[in-house]
């Protein structure tokens, strides 16, 4: 059966939304004889970078001769991103066999989100992985990943996001994703606001968790000649050269090279080859993700007001005459904040909608800027946006698209020329 009439049956289970909980994975995981037992889990919890983080430790991992899953979401063009092997997508007609198996074993009331993860465990284990980097979703606790039995959690950095879901307070949304930390295994942290380094350390305590902090433990700073230098918990490194651009991924970088640390120092062999070499290899698809051209696209899927603070420091590696902004969002987005350090920046704005439920239309996002003072080109699609900054590109612009994943992910499928079916979750 094609991959695309078994995604069918699961995306009608979308019709449950979002429920917190891992009752109902837990279940469809015992059903399918636990495969996340089979394998070593360690989970990338946080509001941005989780991607880029888990991206660096699986090529570190990879590089130093393990077998490695990688979990995330969402995909930005094609389901199948979602479960890499060695970093490579799995196969489409695999991925619809592991899939119906599945499907054929999920708790009526499962939801979308539970049953890709149960898919993950299920495609980790039968291709025998050894370590599986299993980014969490947008929560922790409640997330369906913490039905998975980590050995070591990544807190990449945490901020405002997802309120409806997670807490009106950082505070809240900290305790949420910190949830999913397993007692007594150990916790690297990227740098944090004291709010939420407070409730980390308190977390940590109970649960008499090793804790290391970027800053106080590891850190890692940009040379002169842009290089990245590390300094770590056993290991000092010179000059890397991360494979995932952005001044930004030096946090997300050094999180993965000091979980790779205390990996090794719980007994996994990676030599500091295998660190050097493995942030070199990292790739991670729509995360300042430049496409050449004339003008060149520039691709990034920040889509919260930190993500949106990095892009704008970002750009400052970037040498251009104009910068022309496409951008659409969804509508449970602080849009004001996530705006505020971007528009200063660009000379142009083209407002699109993104093809997913509960975008902001191009209209209403345009009429945002106009109240800003800003002028703005409503577009439609993300297509026409893309179309009608090119045409009033001249040499030496830059198109800057952002705001959303899902964005970035249309842009890509147009691209390619591929079909896109933005699917949240």
């Amino acid at each position: 059966m094609p991959l695309e009439a078994v995604l069918e049956k699961l995306y009608a289970r979308r019709r449950f939304g979002i429920r917190p909980g891992v009752d109902r994975v837990g279940e469809l995981l015992k059903r399918l004889g636990h495969p996340e037992k089979q394998f070593r889990t360690i989970h990338v919890v946080g509001t941005n970078g989780k991607g880029s983080s888990s991206a660096f430790l699986s090529s570190i991992l990879l590089t130093a001769g393990y077998t490695v899953g990688q979990f995330s979401s969402p995909h930005l063009v094609r389901f199948t991103e979602r479960f890499r092997i060695n970093g490579t997508e799995f196969p489409a007609d695999k991925l619809a066999v592991c899939l119906d198996t599945v499907l054929k074993a999920a708790p009526e009331e499962a939801t979308f989100f539970e049953i890709t993860t149960a898919l993950a465990a299920y495609v980790f284990s039968t291709e025998r992985v050894a370590l599986a980097v299993m980014e969490a979703g947008m929560g922790g606790r409640s997330d369906a990943t913490a039905a998975f039995d980590g050995e070591l959690t990544i807190v990449t950095p945490i901020a405002l996001d997802h309120t409806r879901y997670l807490g009106a307070t950082v505070r809240e949304i900290a305790e949420e994703k910190t949830g999913i930390i397993k007692p007594g295994t150990p916790v690297i942290s990227a740098v944090q606001s004291d709010a939420v380094q407070l409730v980390i350390e308190e977390v940590c305590r109970a649960g008499n968790c090793p804790l290391s902090t970027f800053g106080s433990d590891f850190s890692a700073a940009w040379n002169r000649d842009g290089g990245l230098d590390y300094r770590g918990m056993n290991h000092t490194l010179t000059g890397l050269l991360p494979g995932i651009t952005g001044r930004y991924q030096s946090g997300n970088a050094a999180v993965a090279l000091a979980a790779a640390e205390k990996l090794a120092a719980g007994g996994l062999i990676i030599p500091p080859t295998a660190l050097r070499e493995g942030i070199a290899g990292a790739r991670w698809p729509g995360r300042m993700e430049l496409v050449p051209g004339s003008p060149p696209l520039l691709l990034d899927g920040a889509h919260n007001p930190a993500g949106a603070a990095a892009l704008a420091e970002a750009l400052q590696e970037y040498s251009y005459s104009r910068l022309l902004l496409v951008t659409g969002v969804c509508d449970d987005k602080d849009i004001d904040l996530i705006y505020a350090p971007l528009v200063p920046l660009a000379d142009a704005i083209y407002t699109v909608t993104p093809a997913v439920e509960r975008a902001v239309t191009a209209g209403d996002l345009s009429h945002f800027f106009q109240t800003q003072g800003v002028a703005s080109h409503p577009c439609g699609s993300v297509a026409e946006g893309i179309s009608q900054a090119r045409s009033n590109a001249a040499d030496g612009d830059l198109i800057l698209v952002c705001g959303s994943l899902f964005v970035v992910g249309e842009v890509k499928a147009w691209l390619e020329q591929t079909n896109y079916t933005g699917i949240r979750g």
